[in-house]
């Protein structure tokens, strides 16, 4: 095998063999693969598809790369979720202790930022003290005391895809659904969990552009999660505008306090208790109340217990960016129109996600909005605010806001869109 011969057949829209997979996987995560010819046979992929066959095959090929988690000396079922990511979507830091506080046991493996989306470990690492990175006992101890564990992949889970997810992120090539569907599930299929809830972004802040394209990757993820004995659900969310009213990594740690402190966006308190919801059901657990776990601060004490275990202060003053800049609203009426990918790309410039892989993030940098969709706006108040350590980013995250809003004439009937958009199972 060589991997020349293996882009040639994805370029030329052919079907990759079994052996060619299990080939480039394991030689490109040995490292005789090069990260610039895995660049271009992601891209191919991208361009002309993967078939089912393929995509089950990459998968296995990924979780064969590394080891298998097992989790049966808990005493709690395992539920899991997974978010394709979006813009402010900060659900899994409320969610996590939310799910154990009503019985569950939640071992939620995540990832950093994709592309213009936030990732989870770079909100959580805001925290002073928190630590991402947790060996395979630690993360069964903390999961075991607290009930919940945010952290990241250890080194021996899916190797294969934690290279290949540094490389998409900076190669544009996040968007491939057969990509997309493998990487997701060959960590959750390894993790060892029992179940496990998707959420698939669709909208302008997804990589889910089009509700087809959606259907499609979570039709595909649940397969491959049921076949390999997984109980797997996908709810179909939507990512036209901002999850809550926040967008960066410390912006949104404070935005999940205050859900978790019984208030917070009504929007993420709603998703939130609806993921719950899938989790407790896929896990067996019947006559839990999520909504009552997250008024009651039930939920709340596990997140204190669970960042605790993991280093970090729970008390500890998050940090704030050095400048700001607030950009007002041009004309008087109702926002109708607030473009997710707009205000993640203008976060991202702004320095809370990376341009390349080995990039750092700062933790202030993001957008706050100040107005959602179907809210009276006055001419001069403030929008947003842009937040960074460096004023001279402005400009640059500025420019991805031309056009970003719509603004109608005062009395303009304003249709929300649902969060939920579908269920599939």
């Amino acid at each position: 095998m060589d991997a020349i011969s293996v882009i040639r057949t994805k370029r030329d829209r052919g079907e990759l063999s079994p052996e060619q997979i299990d080939w480039v996987i394991d030689a490109y995560t040995r490292g005789e693969v090069a990260d610039e010819q895995m660049s271009s046979l992601a891209m191919a992929i991208l361009l002309n598809g993967m078939n089912r066959t393929e995509i089950a095959r990459w998968t296995a090929a990924m979780i064969a790369s590394g080891e298998r988690m097992d989790f049966s000396s808990l005493s709690r079922p395992t539920a899991d979720k997974h978010s394709t990511g979006g813009v402010g979507d900060k659900i899994t830091l409320p969610l996590a202790p939310l799910v154990a506080a009503c019985g569950a046991a939640v071992p939620q493996l995540s990832g950093r930022g994709l592309g213009h989306t936030g990732g989870t470990l770079d909100k959580l690492e805001s925290i002073p003290g928190w630590r991402a990175l947790l060996s395979n006992e630690e993360m069964l101890h903390v999961l075991d005391t607290t009930g919940a564990v945010i952290c990241a992949a250890g080194d021996g889970l899916a190797p294969a895809d934690k290279k290949l997810y540094a490389l998409r992120d900076v190669t544009g090539t996040v968007e491939a659904i057969p990509l997309i569907a493998s990487s997701i599930m060959s960590k959750k299929i390894a993790e060892g969990t029992g179940s496990l809830v998707l959420d698939v972004k669709v909208g302008s802040g997804a990589f889910m552009k089009t509700i087809e394209d959606a259907r499609e990757l979570a039709s595909t993820m649940v397969a491959l999660g049921t076949d390999s004995g997984v109980k797997t659900v996908a709810l179909l969310t939507d990512m036209s505008t901002p999850l809550g009213l926040t967008a960066g990594n410390a912006l949104e740690v404070r935005e999940s306090v205050e859900v978790l402190a019984g208030g917070g966006p009504a929007d993420v308190v709603e998703l939130t208790v609806a993921l719950a919801r899938e989790m407790l059901d896929t896990a067996g657990i019947k006559d839990a109340d999520p909504a009552k776990a997250l008024a009651d601060g039930t939920a709340m004490d596990v997140w204190r217990r669970m960042i605790a275990a993991q280093g970090g202060d729970p008390d500890a003053i998050l940090p704030v960016a050095r400048e700001q800049h607030v950009v007002t609203a041009p004309a008087s009426g109702v926002l109708t129109r607030l473009d997710a990918y707009a205000v993640g790309v203008a976060a991202w410039r702004l320095g809370a996600g990376r341009a390349r892989k080995e990039d750092p993030v700062q933790a202030g940098a993001g957008v706050e909005l100040h107005a959602k969709p179907g809210e009276t706006v006055t001419a001069g108040q403030p929008l947003l605010t842009l937040h960074t350590d460096t004023p001279e980013k402005f400009d640059y995250a500025l420019k991805s806001l031309d056009a970003a809003w719509d603004i109608a004439p005062s009395g303009t009937a304003h249709q929300p869109t649902p969060i939920v958009l579908d269920r599939i199972a």
